[in-house]
């Protein structure tokens, strides 16, 4: 099994390097973060000044790598380094086809600080890179997130998955925030785009990640959550394709389990700058 994921930052919100710079300027710190797992699979996520920032309606490109949107199509050309302990190059091309873009954005606090805006939960991909085995299609899904704070300063945990299903694709945002409120949100998305809140089967604990990290994920009363696939495993993060039963269906997805107060660990920052280089400048 072979999956990518790829995100822009503008402020990159786990960086070391921008939260040791106050986040004074957001713009100071982007990045386009590539990796792809699996058999040969690799990571980048360099910390890049704004001189390598340029946007414009349809274009957000940091450095040597961007991304396109055609009308149609999300075309993200890469050409990043990878960082350690595998150092590479990473070039090629993935394109992103929703069947629909839809009109939904969900506030994660109740003030809107903090905002998520899935643009296409269900969609196709071409994977087109420059090494053995990494051509491939699939299904794809293409959403954002949008913040005025630190995600430490309003969140403890929180869970996110996105499984597709007969109908279309589910999606479990459950959120611990530090004021003592929970974020409880699933969400159904037809192919067609449009979208329905839905009551969700219980939050359920399945297997802790290498790191010690708690998980959970909804599944249907005495049904029990598995890891399918490994993909990013670090002290305050994981990534993983999960299995869960909803509604009598058995479903495959993406599932992201973050724990904020870890990441808030000057240590765990420290850590991180291994694998977050820092490039200031940049030359068009």
């Amino acid at each position: 099994m072979r999956a990518v994921s790829i995100i822009g930052f503008i402020g990159s919100v786990f960086s070391p390097w921008y939260a040791w710079s106050g986040r004074s300027d957001p713009t100071n710190h982007c990045c386009i973060n590539v990796a792809t797992y699996g058999k040969g699979g690799r990571f980048a996520m360099t910390d890049r000044g704004s001189s390598a920032l340029r946007q414009s309606h349809d274009t957000l490109q940091v450095g040597p790598s961007s991304m396109t949107w055609t009308g149609k199509d999300l075309v993200i050309d890469i050409n990043e380094i990878s960082s350690l302990p595998l150092i590479s190059r990473m070039r090629g091309t993935i394109t992103l086809t929703p069947s629909a873009i839809t009109q939904v954005e969900l506030p994660l606090t109740l003030d809107g600080a903090h905002v998520w805006r899935p643009f296409a939960p269900t969609a196709r991909i071409n994977v087109d890179l420059e090494a053995d085995g990494w051509q491939f299609e699939g299904h794809g899904y293409f959403d954002s997130n949008f913040g005025t704070r630190p995600l430490e300063a309003d969140f403890n945990t929180w869970t996110w998955a996105r499984y597709p299903t007969a109908a279309g694709a589910t999606c479990f945002y459950d959120a611990k925030r530090t004021d003592g409120t929970t974020l409880d949100t699933a969400i159904s998305f037809a192919p067609d785009g449009t979208a329905a809140h839905v009551s969700g089967p219980p939050q359920t604990p399945f297997k802790r990640t290498l790191w010690g990290l708690p998980r959970d994920t909804r599944a249907d009363a005495g049904t029990t959550p598995r890891q399918v696939k490994a993909m990013l495993d670090a002290p305050f993060y994981s990534r993983s394709v999960v299995e869960t039963h909803i509604d009598g269906e058995i479903v495959q997805g993406v599932h992201e389990a973050l724990d904020l107060q870890r990441y808030a660990n000057p240590v765990i920052k420290s850590m991180l700058a291994a694998r977050v280089p820092r490039r200031g400048k940049w030359t068009f």
